[in-house]
């Protein structure tokens, strides 16, 4: 953990607000593993005010930024950084805002060392800086400090725009046009908002109270949020159209899960880790007897797949109470995990047993449960077109781990529902929707706009934001100009 006064005190020592620091990167304090693997409380204890002045104080303000065009949704990020180091913590907060509506959840599950801190100019011969890190500090200070700022937006337009979906593409796209004056209402499958930030990551990486303090900001835009609500199925597209709606987003993501389509995948206790991580976010499995969700109680758990989806499912079966083994199988090389290198590092931290160069071939059961699950070894290949290495089977090299529960975490498809209530929407043939103008988000349909998962298949939560950026920007010249223009 660093030490809090020595960093305060290189603060009180620089000679003004804006001197650089040329010193590492601050790193922000977190549980110890073996506390944090028995409980859902976060990992990272996130910055005190005195880490993020020393942090942002290490940015050189780049004429050119190239860390503002690796972020999907433009955050002003040296102007933010520059704010804080001057501690102006709420003024940075509000910069940020200017551009992403949900800076708590991103600062905490965004891929920062792809997008912004990938292009950051000091991380070429350094440590780049922690963007992300200080996003989150700017947002929660903000939360803690000012519950109720005041927040501007233009002059009502009299434009209804209907919402489908409250992941975080349909949030973002709600919010930007809420701010342009327009009325939005979303509509959720779900009985909470939040999409994949609801029922999709775990507790100890986004908590909910975090997430709901930034759903309470939506609504203050003056966003009604109707859950329980299936378009496709209560209203179609035509519908929506008939009540009055001048525009509609589709943000409905990916969650129908893929599977292994091999023997004994119909057992009791295999999960998609779609279904897994649901029962525990949404029912609150954790807090059994508090909440009675119907979860078997596993001693091991197995989980097939190496991205971060199948990383929180097997840190989430982990701090289960009944949990006492948690292996992850991947069928590449730790190198060529996809997940967030945070997250593997964590994971390793806490105990995860990782099993690289296995494939699973078949689940046994005894009595209609699972009781192991046998996989052969692999060997990577020539590249194929993922750009990695691709795995080939070796030759008689099945192995069994012995495990009441298997979790298959190897992404997921969308649900057609939408696209087959609506015959003139176009769609590839994986179910996605295509867009007649990617520029703006159209679809085939006049009116009807999409973004995210149900376009570009499972991605990262800030690109499925910049997508509602994207869209938001192209519903807004639609409706004000373009509509007027085909009445």
């Amino acid at each position: 953990m660093p030490d809090r006064g020595n960093i305060s005190n290189i603060r009180l020592k620089m000679k003004k607000d804006t001197q650089r620091h040329k010193g590492p990167r601050t790193q922000a304090p977190e549980q110890n593993p073996e506390e944090r693997r028995k409980n859902f409380q976060e990992v990272s204890l996130g910055y005190t005010p005195a880490m993020a002045q020393l942090e942002a104080s290490r940015c050189i303000q780049c004429k050119k930024p190239k860390c503002v065009i690796g972020c999907p949704v433009r955050v002003a990020i040296p102007d933010f950084l520059k704010q804080v180091a001057k501690g102006d913590f709420l003024g940075a907060a509000r910069t940020v805002k200017n551009s992403n509506a949900l800076p708590a959840v991103t600062g905490r599950v965004c891929p920062q060392e792809d997008q912004c801190e990938k292009h950051c100019v000091i991380g070429i011969k350094g440590e780049p800086l922690a963007i992300g890190k200080l996003e989150r500090f700017v947002a929660d200070y903000e939360r803690l400090h000012q519950k109720a700022e005041t927040i501007e937006t233009a002059p009502p337009t009299g434009k209804r725009i209907a919402i489908i979906g409250a992941g975080p593409a349909g949030l973002t796209a709600a919010a930007d046009l809420a701010k342009l004056g327009h009325e939005v209402v979303i509509f959720e499958a779900l009985h909470k908002p939040g999409g994949v930030l609801f029922y999709g990551i775990p507790e100890f990486r986004l908590p909910k109270e975090i997430l709901e303090a930034e759903l309470d900001y939506l609504k203050r835009l003056g966003i009604e949020i109707q859950v329980n609500y299936v378009i496709g199925k209560i209203k179609t597209l035509d519908e929506l159209q008939e009540d009055g709606f001048d525009a509609i987003f589709i943000g409905t993501g990916a969650g129908l899960p893929y599977f292994l389509d091999i023997p004994g995948e119909n057992l009791n206790g295999v999960y998609s880790a779609n279904e897994f991580l649901t029962r525990i976010n949404l029912m609150h499995a954790w807090e059994f007897p508090v909440f009675d969700t119907p979860l078997h109680h596993h001693k091991t758990f197995v989980v097939i797949g190496g991205g971060n989806t199948a990383l929180d499912a097997a840190r989430t079966a982990l701090r289960l109470p009944t949990t006492e083994k948690v292996m992850l199988v991947y069928r590449r090389s730790r190198e060529e995990l996809p997940a967030r290198l945070e997250e593997i590092k964590h994971a390793e931290e806490e105990g995860i047993e990782f099993h690289y160069l296995a494939s699973p071939l078949e689940i046994k059961g005894t009595n209609g449960w699972v009781s192991e699950i046998v996989c052969q070894k692999m060997e990577l290949g020539e590249p194929d077109t993922s750009g990695r290495k691709h795995p080939q089977p070796v030759e008689n090299s099945a192995f069994p781990l012995k495990t009441d529960a298997v979790i298959i975490a190897l992404g997921s498809g969308v649900n057609p529902l939408i696209a087959k209530s609506a015959s003139d929407l176009q769609t590839d043939s994986h179910g996605h929707i295509e867009l007649a103008d990617p520029d703006i988000n159209l679809t085939s349909r006049p009116g009807v706009f999409a973004g995210g998962d149900i376009v570009t298949g499972a991605a990262t939560v800030i690109s499925a934001m910049g997508a509602g950026k994207k869209a938001a920007q192209g519903i807004h010249h639609y409706v004000m100009k373009v509509k007027k223009t085909l009445i």
